[in-house]
């Protein structure tokens, strides 16, 4: 609510000047959308007088009341927080880390009732990085979403850049994505997701120029679809995305699967940033992990995904499993994309069982292992990696949280690269050995 004190400012006003500064006021309250209280005690005589403040307030009456079902919100998250990296291409590292449970961000949500049960919505969302003030995904003033639709009782449509499904459906089951059941979400931080992230169950690469279908809750079931155009002229199918969606969440029990198929995915899913090269640029290559970057001249990215947590008492056990496939390696072609060679299909199979236990109201810990292993291809015997996470969140409020995650890796075999692997800790520089661990102490704060 606006409060506008305007007595001195009348003091020495004529009666017409009077009325037309309170037209002024009205008209500047009533523009934004915004409610307002007038203090004008001493000046509220003559018959005139009353007549303008009793329209004043009619109109805005009026106005609240065609605005009533519009609704435009501010919301952000800001955390922050030390971090140890044992060892950064050989060295030990101590920094400031933005967003280790989740990414800073504001953002804007808003609706207008369109009659009906159908509603217009929107989302604006912008990362951001807290220790230095630059903008995250790349440079993208709304990086993270973007996006206008309809809803209604029949579902949500949405259209612009979004998450896909596998993150909508499965990735709340994964520790560093966990919302599923659980009271301190994301309890296993960014840190704490698959290698690479290469099944994107951590939100890590958003969809460009997508359409999104989400259904309505029917008794804990819900389902969705999606697809994302290519955009490129005569060629409907390059760098297409489709994926379905299936969840289901009632009680102690929640479930979830998911389906994704991505055409050219070194630019459609891993490039999809600002930042991100372009097929023409010197180097095209936009996969950085080395634990599939070998594989981006793949013509296909496919990934099978399900999820699953259950509730008893204040434990909450978790596990998710996903398939991930780089079909038609060789297909694609581009700067440094398959330095090897290769031909064929590099398959991932990735495994996490994780547990959230809330020991009081206010304090809640967790631990996770996953287990990736990739499969043989070409001269590559294929790597496994192995991955503990522990985690301790304290809420100091509803919004505001502090927290500490320990994490622990462990590679063996040959990489992508056809190097001997070594750990890579998402979101850290990578070890120079097969072991790499880290320790995140930080704050995070909703609005």
């Amino acid at each position: 609510m606006m409060i506008f004190n305007i007595d001195r400012d009348l003091e020495n006003w004529s009666y017409v000047a009077k009325i037309a500064h309170l037209r002024s006021f009205a008209i500047l309250l009533i523009g934004p959308g915004f409610h307002g209280v007038l203090s004008i005690s001493r000046y509220l005589w003559g018959g005139a007088m009353k007549k303008q403040i009793l329209g004043i307030a009619a109109c805005m009456s009026v106005y609240g009341v065609a605005h009533a079902q519009s609704s435009v919100t501010l919301y952000g998250l800001l955390d922050n927080g030390f971090v140890f990296n044992s060892n950064s291409k050989g060295s030990r590292q101590y920094e400031l880390g933005s967003g280790n449970l989740q990414g800073d961000r504001w953002g804007l949500i808003g609706s207008e009732d369109l009659g009906g049960g159908l509603k217009a919505i929107f989302r604006l969302e912008g990362g951001f990085n807290i220790d230095n003030g630059t903008l995250g995904q790349g440079g993208a003033e709304f990086g993270r979403k973007a996006y206008v639709g309809l809803a209604s009782s029949m579902g949500t449509v949405t259209l612009g850049r979004q998450y896909d499904l596998l993150g909508d459906y499965v990735g709340s089951f994964e520790s560093g994505n966990a919302e599923k059941l659980v009271t301190l979400k994301e309890w296993g931080s960014i840190y704490g997701s698959h290698p690479g992230d290469m099944d994107n169950l951590d939100n890590t690469n958003r969809i460009n120029n997508s359409i999104k279908y989400a259904s309505p809750n029917y008794g804990g079931l819900s389902f969705g679809g999606f697809y994302s155009f290519g955009g490129k002229a005569g060629e409907f199918t390059q760098d297409q995305i489709y994926a379905v969606g299936a969840g289901y969440d009632n009680g102690p029990l929640a479930l979830g699967v998911s389906y994704e198929n991505a055409r050219d995915p070194n630019f459609s899913v891993f490039g999809t940033n600002p930042s991100a090269n372009s097929p023409t640029s010197t180097s095209a290559l936009n996969m950085s992990s080395p634990v599939y970057s070998g594989f981006a001249s793949a013509h296909t990215w496919q990934v099978v995904s399900a999820g699953a947590a259950y509730k008893v008492g204040n434990a909450t056990i978790g596990g998710v499993y996903s398939n991930v496939q780089f079909k038609d390696i060789g297909a694609e072609a581009g700067a440094g994309l398959n330095p090897q060679k290769l031909t064929g299909t590099a398959t991932f199979n990735i495994g996490e069982i994780n547990l959230a236990y809330l020991v009081t109201p206010a304090l809640q810990v967790g631990t996770a292992y996953t287990y990736t292993r990739g499969s043989s291809i070409g001269s590559i015997s294929g790597a496994i990696y192995s991955q503990v996470n522990l985690a301790a969140n304290y809420a100091l409020s509803v919004r505001t949280d502090l927290y500490l995650v320990g994490i622990y890796q462990h590679a063996s075999g040959k990489d992508s690269t056809g190097k001997t692997a070594v750990a890579a800790i998402s979101n850290l520089s990578n070890s120079s050995t097969n072991v790499q661990t880290a320790l995140i102490v930080g704050i995070r704060h909703k609005f």
